[in-house]
Formats: C-alpha cells, structure tokens, sequence
C-alpha cells in the first residue's frame, strides 16, 4: 500500500473514530480528556469483540474531536442555518448530528482538506450507520454547508 492509500485510510478510520467518540460524549457525558484517553488506550487500532478497529491517525482524530468541542455552537448554527424550515438539531438522531458536527467542523477549520474529499469521507461514515436515504442527506447538508463556508 503506497503512504499515500496508508494515510488516506488512517484519516478515513479517524473520521469514523472521531464521530463515534462524540456520540459517547454526547451519550454518556464522558469528559474530553477521559475520552480520548480511552479511545488512544482502547479504541484507535484495537480488536474489540472481533471487529479489527483500522489504525487512525491519532493526532487528525484529536484535532476532529477537540475541535468540534471546542467550536460546537459555531458548528451547530452553521448545520442548523442548511436544514429544511421547521427541522432543528436535536430532531436528527444523535449519530447523524456526530457525523454532521465533524463534517461541518472539518469544512471550517481544515482548509488543507479538499470539499469533495471532506463530503465524501462523512457519506462513507454514514454509510457504516445508515440506508441510502440517510448517506443522501449527509452528502446534501455538508454540500449546502461547504457552500456557505468554503464559497
């Protein structure tokens, strides 16, 4: 595998690993610096239960995670200003508002990271939660957000 694919695929399993830590600090309240302790230790590279966790570029899950703590309200009013008249936030399910979140933070603060490349790394985390339908919308909201932040 060239380093190139190696780093694509560590970035693709940090994306994934970055929404599953928001909705367990979103679920559970688990505190910032606990999580990713625990996602570093336990998570990131690991085999859980027989699922074999891919190696994620550690340092690009941290700025996702911390990020999107950090700038949350920011993020929220720009997914909330793209959703159809009368949808909030809290409507969406908890998983579709990690992926949307690190999306949406990724869009504003990773301007190393190509549009198309941002939209189509959080359809391919939809995919691992949700049908067509639900990859549809994510491919659509981070496209009108992109819009509105990247021009």
């Amino acid at each position: 595998m060239t380093k190139k694919n190696e780093r694509s695929r560590s970035r693709s399993a940090a994306r994934l690993a970055a929404a599953q830590a928001l909705y367990q600090q979103e679920m559970e309240g688990t505190p910032l610096a606990s999580l990713l302790d625990e996602f570093h230790q336990h998570r990131l590279g690991a085999t859980i239960e027989d699922v074999e966790y891919a190696a994620a570029e550690v340092d690009f899950f941290d700025d996702l995670v911390r990020g999107v703590d950090a700038r949350r309200a920011e993020i929220d009013a720009a997914i909330t200003a793209k959703l159809a008249s009368g949808w909030t936030l809290e409507r969406l399910d908890k998983p579709m508002r990690q992926i949307l979140r690190v999306g949406t933070y990724e869009l504003i603060a990773r301007p190393d990271v190509p549009t198309a490349t941002v939209i189509s790394e959080y359809v391919d985390v939809a995919d691992a939660f949700y049908d067509k339908r639900e990859k549809g919308f994510v491919n659509g909201l981070l496209d009108a957000v992109a819009r509105a932040i990247r021009g």
